[in-house]
């Protein structure tokens, strides 16, 4: 028995003797769309993308980029359009020049705005207190459901969403080595994967947001409920609004425990399921991630079609927007409105990044502007011609 299987089933002992085994009520839950949690997800659309090529650009001595070598990169970068048409989109942040060579191709660099960013980017993220930040919530997404390792293919997709340095393998993994070790890990396919795990498990670390609330309010009680907020037009029926009342009133199980002597079916542990899902949102810097990514998570941790029905069982806790050609999770109480309540630093600057993509140089606005406010635009000038306005 491992060092974290013996622990964690210590701690999860006799504490939940009491299994509570009423199931969800078979009930249609539809889906309404909120209008500010969308836009959250829509105003990054091409954010990630942007920063991608922003850093391969940077990853080049020169500090540019033949458009050619971006070009191979396009899927690994995850550009909806040819890299062409992708920088005429965001004039403010890349621009397109030929080195002064004889037949020199065409190249990338960054804008003199964007690469002011990027400088206090790099400052922010190799800052000490950021690294350790950082450490800490990489071990936390290791430790849920007392797992204690993750393989690197799922730590990847997370990457992004927890803030870690670009290279964090090689820039952050070696600066902790009392936190992190490689590990091979044996996948239910018999194949073997390369993996991360803990050196030894952090108590001090195992401590999850909602269990911080009980401390901070001494409320002394294992029965937390979740905070939830329903959008306007959504209306649960009763027998499923009876069930979530039942439901809040389950004991809380920390999702840094191993539950699964529960019954899989049963609503405690679904209860377990979803603070492990409300641990993981809270833990990325921008409180939302892809649901495949989740989903993915879950696969490996051994959840199944337990992370699915948390999202469709508890749509007052988490919120699934369609935006952006993908589904997104996103964290309800994270937000008030679109404003994100508690912004980690590193959001701050994907603000600016967003900011200087929406911004077009003086030349281009012009051009730029969408049919059908050029049309509406040509007809009020039309109209002011002849004396009609």
């Amino acid at each position: 028995m491992s060092l974290f299987t013996a622990r964690v089933l210590t701690a999860a002992g006799l504490l939940h003797r009491h299994v509570h085994r009423r199931n969800f009520i078979a009930a249609r839950i539809k889906w309404v769309r909120d209008p500010y949690l969308d836009n959250v997800v829509q105003r990054e659309k091409d954010l990630k993308s942007v920063i991608s090529l922003k850093n391969l650009i940077f990853s080049q001595p020169s500090k540019f980029l033949p458009i050619s070598v971006a070009s191979l990169e396009k899927d690994r970068l995850g550009l909806p359009t040819t890299v062409v048409k992708f920088i005429e989109y965001y004039p403010s942040v890349f621009s397109e020049f030929r080195p002064e060579k004889p037949l020199s191709l065409p190249h990338l660099k960054l804008t003199r705005q964007a690469l002011a960013i990027h400088r206090e980017e790099t400052r922010l993220s190799n800052s000490q207190e950021q690294l350790k930040e950082a450490a800490e919530r990489l071990a936390k997404f290791l430790m849920l459901a007392g797992a204690g390792r993750v393989p690197f293919v799922i730590i990847d997709r997370f990457r992004y969403d927890l803030g870690l340095p670009l290279n964090y393998v090689l820039n952050l993994l070696p600066d902790y080595p009392d936190y992190f070790q490689m590990c091979s890990i044996r996948c239910n396919n018999g194949c073997e994967m390369l993996g991360l795990e803990l050196v030894s498990w952090k108590n001090e670390l195992a401590v999850s947001v909602m269990q911080k609330k009980e401390m901070d309010n001494n409320v002394g009680n294992r029965r937390i409920p979740f905070l939830m907020e329903l959008p306007r037009g959504f209306d649960l029926e009763k027998k499923v609004m009876n069930w979530v009342h039942q439901f809040q009133r389950l004991p809380y199980i920390s999702p840094y425990e191993n539950a699964f002597h529960l019954p899989p079916k049963s609503d405690q542990a679904e209860k377990w399921a979803v603070g492990i899902v409300h641990e993981l949102l809270h833990l990325l810097v921008s409180k939302k991630t892809e649901r495949e990514n989740l989903y993915s998570l879950g696969d490996y941790l051994g959840f199944g079609m337990r992370f699915k029905n948390a999202l469709v069982h508890h749509p007052g806790i988490f919120y699934v927007s369609n935006k952006n050609s993908t589904q997104t999770v996103v964290l309800r109480e994270a937000f008030r409105k679109d404003f994100l309540i508690l912004k980690n630093p590193l959001m701050g600057i994907r603000h600016r990044y967003i900011h200087l993509m929406n911004k077009q140089p003086p030349n281009l606005r012009r051009k730029l502007i969408p049919f059908e406010s050029s049309r509406r635009m040509n007809r009020v000038l039309l109209a002011s011609k002849h004396g009609l306005v």
